[in-house]
């Protein structure tokens, strides 16, 4: 039995495809152009993370191509092959994705392959998970003379690779931490290394914006033993506020390296 829709009629116009983020879950937190393009589908790949209240807002057809840990039954080129075909058809095309499409989340894969089949293709923006945790602890991710400077990094790259976070933490920062959990021993060895002080302040919020929501906040040294219990999708806000500096400033001539696929902004 095919995944897609039946062809349209010949002579159908060249369908299009949205890359749109579904935010942290709440369907009352999708944009207004999210919510249309949803409306208007005739078809819609969405992510195993995004939520039922989500996918009852359209009457698309929808087909889930979510990746599990170890069950990976749709790998990023067969997302893009059924996809791209769905709109060479005709059909107007949702990839709905949580949180934001441009937040890790393998977008560049897509919309290449949508240009190199002359598919027309946007990115309808989505909350993403640093802005739902914030939100869910009423925090602002940066502070005047505080943390003034904000890296949305991962500690997850691929195969092969590891995330390089020594060059992405500073004095000043707020360091929102995407795709950590498996690895929080390694991340708060290396974060430690880079000189950063024991007592910063770790927001650990899993399942931001949801009704299964979780917040621990604990510090630097020992967080990953605190949250031993907790699971993914989950992020970290790590902080180390400007008046630390001087209690635990970096080594001299430590390298500064940079983070792997971080955003400053």
């Amino acid at each position: 039995m095919s995944l897609l829709p039946p062809d349209p009629p010949h002579g159908h116009p060249l369908g299009r495809i949205a890359l749109v983020g579904a935010g942290p879950g709440a369907a009352d937190l999708l944009t207004t152009r999210a919510l249309n393009r949803l409306r208007e589908a005739d078809v819609v790949f969405h992510d195993r993370l995004v939520s039922p209240e989500v996918l009852a807002l359209t009457p698309a057809r929808k087909v889930d191509v979510g990746k599990a840990v170890g069950a990976n039954h749709w790998p990023q080129p067969r997302i893009n092959c059924v996809v791209i075909a769905a709109a060479l058809s005709g059909l107007r095309v949702v990839r709905l994705k949580s949180g934001d499409p441009s937040v890790f989340g393998r977008a560049c894969e897509e919309i290449a392959a949508a240009r190199l089949a002359g598919v027309p293709v946007e990115i309808v923006p989505g909350i993403t998970a640093a802005s739902a945790a914030a939100a869910a602890l009423t925090r602002p991710l940066t502070e005047r003379g505080q943390t003034e400077r904000l890296v949305l990094a991962t500690a997850t790259c691929r195969p092969g690779e590891t995330a390089d976070l020594a060059g992405s933490f500073r004095p000043g920062t707020t360091l929102a931490l995407y795709m950590a959990m498996h690895r929080l021993p390694a991340v708060e060895a290396e974060l430690l290394a880079t000189g950063a002080p024991e007592t910063c302040t770790v927001e650990i919020v899993q399942q931001a914006g949801t009704a299964a929501e979780r917040i621990l906040t604990t510090v630097l040294r020992g967080m990953a033993a605190a949250a031993a219990d907790m699971t993914n999708p989950a992020i970290l806000l790590i902080r180390w506020p400007g008046p630390l500096a001087r209690k635990g400033a970096r080594p001299s001539g430590s390298h500064v390296a940079a983070a792997s696929s971080l955003l400053i902004l």
